[in-house]
């Protein structure tokens, strides 16, 4: 098999996959209407759900689109009557209430701040204390802005509690950080292809109750092509999905599968949090700061506050090191001047290494880093 030009991706997906990933994309041309790409679609989606639940109760609802096609799936497709409240703690949370209200549903946020984590008794006292019934809540996981990992066990404690459904953003912890959906209270989970699972972008998804997905809806239906129901129904009726779905992605999809549970989801943390202890370690000889405290950080993706130099400028950097095979990401703060790199894909610790080594050249040319 020849190698193919490899790129360190320090973005928050897609993620550098590997070449076998890849490879599994060059397949002949089929029809997704036979039986024979059913029967992949159908090994996928039962694979995807026992990476965090129990298939008999569980099941993975497939869409092609990005990440958030599956959030928006849940946010339009589930609530039939009361409030639905959003978690605000980052760039994340605050692109769920935009949802919410391009879709006009009964929303409202708790806003918490995006570096510190949710102060769990306030959460339980504005739900108790709100003047009408809620019904729903939703939550990112890892909250992509800073890295900060959201308490989503203890957040699903007080939904259970509270009798609230809830809905869980889990594209950046999904088949890294441990999810067990019955044991949280999880009823929906958004994730996608191409972050923690390492496949090509494309494919999104939707790990729902079996039970909730058989719940008659009472309103009537605000979108179309991300119906919820509606794909679930067509696919256990059909074997198939209800639109074209991405074909080739969907083959890359399962080569990632097949290799993610060949590592096993605790290891592949494993692997990611020793490539985040060497970029914290490393930033921290040179001199930068990351935002958010060690013991609330998912190690996965870092909110970084970018130099205080005068000649310093993201997308120098950015251009310097892409010109050098490494690719980061710009932040998504609004107090605050900050860049992100995630240690997610197919990535070692050697591969942060490099990347530090650059960082420390690029911060030497500018004046804000000396080695002496």
């Amino acid at each position: 098999m020849r190698k193919i030009k490899r790129n360190i991706l320090l973005n928050p997906g897609p993620a550098t996959t590997t070449d076998t990933v890849k490879y599994a994309q060059v397949v002949p041309d089929i029809c997704p209407r036979e039986d024979e790409f059913g029967h992949l679609m159908q090994f996928v989606s039962s694979e995807l759900t026992s990476l965090v639940a129990d298939i008999e109760q569980y099941t993975t609802i497939l869409f092609g689109g990005s990440g958030t096609a599956a959030v928006e799936s849940i946010l339009s497709s589930v609530m039939n009557d009361g409030v639905i409240v959003i978690i605000n703690n980052g760039a994340y949370g605050k692109r769920m209430c935009e949802i919410a209200e391009a879709y006009q549903l009964d929303w409202v946020e708790f806003l918490s701040p995006a570096d510190k984590p949710i102060q769990l008794d306030q959460l339980q006292l504005f739900i108790q204390k709100f003047p009408r019934t809620v019904s729903y809540l939703a939550v990112v996981h890892n909250e992509t802005t800073t890295g900060l990992l959201n308490d989503i066990e203890t957040i699903g404690s007080i939904c259970k509690e509270n009798k609230i459904i809830m809905m869980v953003d889990a594209m950046s912890s999904y088949a890294a950080i441990p999810i067990q959906m019955s044991k949280m209270n999880i009823s929906y989970l958004a994730a996608s292809s191409n972050k923690n699972l390492q496949g090509m972008a494309g494919v999104s998804f939707v790990i729902a109750k079996k039970g909730e997905l058989g719940k008659e809806k009472k309103t009537k239906p605000i979108n179309y092509y991300l119906n919820l129901y509606c794909q679930y129904k067509h696919f256990n009726e059909t074997g198939q999905m209800r639109f074209t779905p991405p074909v080739q992605t969907i083959y890359a999809l399962k080569q990632a599968i097949l290799e993610v549970k060949e590592e096993g989801v605790k290891e592949r943390y494993e692997r990611y949090s020793q490539a985040w202890e060497t970029l914290i370690a490393g930033i921290s000889r040179l001199g930068l700061k990351h935002l958010v405290a060690a013991k609330h950080h998912s190690k996965v993706i870092t909110a970084i506050v970018e130099p205080t130099c005068v000649a310093y400028d993201f997308d120098s950097m950015h251009d310097y090191l892409y010109a050098n095979g490494i690719t980061i990401y710009p932040g998504k703060l609004n107090y605050l001047n900050s860049f992100r790199v995630a240690n997610i894909g197919d990535l070692t610790k050697d591969d942060i290494e490099l990347f530090l080594t650059f960082m420390e050249k690029y911060l030497q040319s500018i004046g804000f880093y000396s080695a002496n």
